[in-house]
């Protein structure tokens, strides 16, 4: 290739890195859109309380995860990776946006008895919904909306007094990264927490790391184990 033939290659070039690339990193992100307004609501249309729902553990670094990080969670690097509403058996559960449904009762992504996936094209997101009483009222490719009842919750243990509540997931739309639903949900997030229970371990080594319900990292399924501490805190008693 000659010389001449370079020089609308490097004018091509140049015009890309000073007015493609910058219009690119202007396009809102997902991530962007629920800084300032989040695209979800919550999974309930009913007020949280200690009758009705409330959280029992967070998603994120819990310490109920940590405890059973190789056990349980193994597969979400260590972390819970939805946040758990305690919720009486029957509680009618909502879609938290617009969407698809997408997957029914898909065993590979456990929480039974019986789950549901949605996906929300527009928001770059899934929402997956677990520990259902009975098969969802829907069907696959379904449209839903916002606070659309599509479900009751249940009991992971099938018997409805044991531990009865809804896992809640928020995915990627690959269903391959967790990410946080705090920041996702609009609700009054500092009110729900003085009714939950349940805290978050400590890494003594970063000790102001992941301790709170807002500032969770995301999940990457089948990737290494995130919370694998030399100083935990409180202290692994299991070894």
């Amino acid at each position: 290739m000659s010389r001449w033939m370079l020089v609308p290659l490097l004018i091509v070039a140049a015009l890309y890195g000073l007015l493609i690339l910058p219009a690119i990193a202007r396009w809102p992100t997902p991530r962007a859109q629920a800084q300032g307004n989040p695209p979800f609501g919550l999974p309930f249309n009913m007020p949280p309380s200690y009758s009705t729902w409330y959280v029992v553990q967070w998603y994120g670094n819990t310490q109920g995860a940590y405890t059973w990080r190789y056990h349980w969670y193994g597969a979400g690097q260590g972390m819970h990776f939805g946040i758990d509403f305690a919720a009486r058996c029957g509680t009618e559960v909502v879609s938290i946006g617009d969407g698809i449904v997408s997957k029914i009762d898909a065993q590979e992504h456990g929480a039974g008895p019986h789950n549901l996936m949605i996906v929300h094209p527009e928001a770059g997101y899934a929402s997956f919904y677990g520990h259902l009483r009975e098969a969802p009222g829907v069907f696959l490719g379904q449209r839903v909306v916002r606070g659309q009842i599509v479900g009751q919750t249940g009991d992971p243990d099938g018997s409805c007094t044991s531990r009865p509540h809804l896992h809640l997931e928020i995915r990627d739309l690959s269903y391959i990264t967790a990410t946080n639903p705090v920041p996702l949900i609009e609700a009054d997030w500092d009110a729900i927490a003085l009714l939950g229970s349940g805290g978050f371990q400590r890494d003594l080594d970063h000790p102001r790391r992941w301790v709170t319900p807002f500032d969770q990292p995301e999940i990457h399924f089948g990737a290494g184990m995130l919370n694998d501490y030399a100083r935990p805190w409180p202290p692994d008693w299991s070894y």
